[in-house]
């Protein structure tokens, strides 16, 4: 992996949210979901920014799960077999559901503004990932690994849904989300705020592992099959793949995703503060 140059530490201008102020946020039109399973449900009620429409949960979850509940909030009970009924097959829900309205997502100047001004940190960025499942994987590993924030495209990018909480198991609602409308300029922006951006990509000429990886990272990401578009991969600063055998042409790209954030915790520890949800 190429060793980085120095970065401007100054931040991109513009209007920006103030110091006391909550990240300014998109707007996006109002439209219900549904959530389901507890870590999804527990903390959509924990975040003060969710709106919550309906709860319902069973008897026996209600009983189990009586003195957790993140917020006070009305509950209707219905039995597993109803709870089926209104979320359709294969929602594997525990017993709770939740509808809510989506989460708007940050501008990416909102994102950059509230990110640590100095010092480690890592982000992700998502060059037109669209399976849900796949990038709620994707949040769960950039909470885990101490993630500042992850980056997904306006257009072919996935939207909020049930299955993509449940894949994130609560991190939707506690990762900070932002929406970049020309990546190629957001990936600038992110350059100019410190960041290195380096592209996952298979073959490329440096390889995960092979040198430690900068302080301040983004780590893009492209589509499966696809991988990274043109314009993207020739923006980031440099492209490195994750050294696999050679009878598997790929990784899916939540597992590229985990790999990379683990790597850049292994060098740097993971981080102790990021922007929120």
């Amino acid at each position: 992996m190429p060793k980085p140059p120095s970065r401007p530490s100054g931040r991109p201008q513009g209007r920006r949210s103030g110091p006391n102020e909550p990240p300014r946020r998109r707007r996006t039109a109002p439209r219900g979901l549904w959530l389901y399973g507890r870590h999804a449900v527990f903390a959509a009620l924990a975040n003060p920014r969710r709106q919550v429409e309906r709860v319902v949960a069973t008897a026996e979850f209600r009983q189990r799960f009586a003195s957790e509940w993140p917020r006070p909030v009305a509950v209707e009970t219905a039995d597993r077999a109803q709870l089926d009924d209104l979320l359709g097959p294969g929602a594997v829900h525990q017993g709770v559901a939740a509808r809510v309205l989506p989460l708007p997502l940050l501008a990416i100047e909102d994102l950059i503004a509230h990110l640590p001004a100095t010092g480690p940190a890592q982000v992700l960025v998502l060059d037109e990932v669209t399976d849900p499942r796949n990038v709620g994987a994707i949040l769960r590993s950039a909470a885990a690994f101490g993630a500042a924030g992850v980056v997904v495209t306006r257009h072919n990018a996935a939207e909020e849904t049930g299955a993509l909480a449940k894949a994130a198991s609560g991190a939707l609602d506690t990762l900070a989300v932002a929406e970049a409308g020309n990546l190629r300029r957001d990936l600038e922006r992110l350059q100019a705020a410190g960041f290195w951006c380096l592209g996952l990509d298979h073959p490329a000429p440096s390889l995960v592992g092979a040198a430690p990886p900068p302080d301040r990272l983004a780590w893009v990401l492209g589509a499966e099959g696809r991988g990274l578009r043109r314009l993207t991969a020739e923006t980031c600063d440099a492209l490195v793949a994750i050294p696999i055998a050679p009878a598997m042409e790929s990784l899916n790209v939540s597992n590229a995703a985990a790999i990379a954030l683990y790597e850049w915790c292994r060098c740097h520890g993971l981080p102790t503060e990021g922007a929120q949800g």
